[in-house]
């Protein structure tokens, strides 16, 4: 029998969301998605209907990763996009359920006439570590492993932790930290450029970032001593970003980049496209927008978003307004 349209079967991603749009579907049906990745995995989307529809999701679990199966946390949403069945439906949510060998997920739900879309936001996707111990997230830090250097650098770190014979104060917003102006001026061209001619900082061996808190300042040090820890750097991720932008630091503003581009949601969304303007983020900026229009999410955060178009620049309104057109055209 000969296959249908290859949109029938695909899965729109982002890096945490899929989204299944499904035109028809008549009775007494089964119909399996094409791959799709997210995270470590391949997943797949089932549909059957018969009484009841039933929704299925489960990931393709390989050689590579079959000791990694995914401790999955995600959302299932099917919006009807009928004009005589306009509803959306909500599963109260999946929390760190292993899937492994033949589990899967299953939703039975009243039958949807018309068209509808499957949405599968995925909330946090976790592993086992190969030596054993607590799960962890695959999200959690693993740019600033790969852009941070980790090696060769106890001793540096040392000299920052134990305040080893610093010659420079960082005044941050509420507090001071003891420095190194050639470790700085290693990193950062504008370091380098305070130390290296008769301005305020060389004279009086400080410099002032009045716009970040002491604890996103230790962050922004740890980084360039290399003893950066995932955790902190989730926490401070905007501070770090705007200071990596202020003093030249390419690889740190790299990693914020890749790293906003994963957990984008309807809560940060606009926030995240504000920075990527900002910024000049371009990856950013276009996961945002495709976020927003092509999964419909600016619909779920109308009211935000009409705070947005009050207060955003006119540059930046003026391409989400022509993606929202383009979009129209397609469909």
């Amino acid at each position: 029998m000969a296959r249908m349209s290859d949109s029938v079967y695909r899965v729109d991603t982002t890096p945490r969301l899929a989204q299944w749009r499904i035109d028809a579907l008549s009775s007494f049906t089964y119909r399996k998605s094409d791959p799709f990745k997210i995270g470590l995995w391949n997943w797949y989307m089932t549909l059957e209907r018969s009484r009841q529809l039933f929704v299925k999701l489960y990931p393709e679990v390989s050689n590579m990763t079959s000791e990694q199966s995914p401790i999955a946390s995600f959302i299932v949403k099917i919006v009807s996009s009928s004009a005589t069945d306009r509803r959306t439906i909500v599963h109260p949510g999946i929390s760190d359920k292993q899937l492994k060998n033949n589990d899967y997920f299953v939703w039975a739900v009243d039958n949807f006439a018309g068209k509808f879309v499957i949405d599968v936001e995925f909330l946090d996707l976790k592993i086992v570590p190969p030596s054993g111990g607590e799960p962890s997230s695959i999200w959690s830090g693993q740019h600033i492993q790969k852009h941070s250097p980790i090696t060769s650098l106890n001793s540096l770190s040392r000299m920052l932790t134990d305040s080893i014979h610093t010659d420079i104060t960082i005044n941050a917003s509420d507090g001071s930290i003891g420095a190194h102006r050639a470790v700085l001026a290693t990193k950062s061209s504008v370091f380098q450029r305070m130390f290296s001619h008769n301005l305020q900082e060389k004279k009086l061996s400080t410099v002032n970032i009045s716009d970040m808190s002491l604890e996103a300042c230790q962050a922004f040090l740890n980084y360039i001593y290399g003893n950066f820890q995932a955790e902190e750097f989730l926490s401070h991720r905007s501070a770090l970003l705007r200071a990596a932008d202020k003093y030249d630091i390419s690889d740190l503003k790299e990693a914020c980049h890749e790293s906003l581009l994963e957990d984008i949601d309807s809560k940060n969304v606009l926030e995240r496209l504000q920075m990527a303007y900002i910024y000049q983020l371009p990856r950013l900026k276009s996961s945002c927008l495709r976020y927003l229009v092509h999964f419909g999410k600016i619909y779920e955060i109308s009211q935000d978003f009409n705070l947005f178009l009050l207060s955003a620049d006119r540059e930046l309104i003026a391409e989400v307004i022509q993606e929202i057109l383009a979009s129209w055209k397609v469909f």
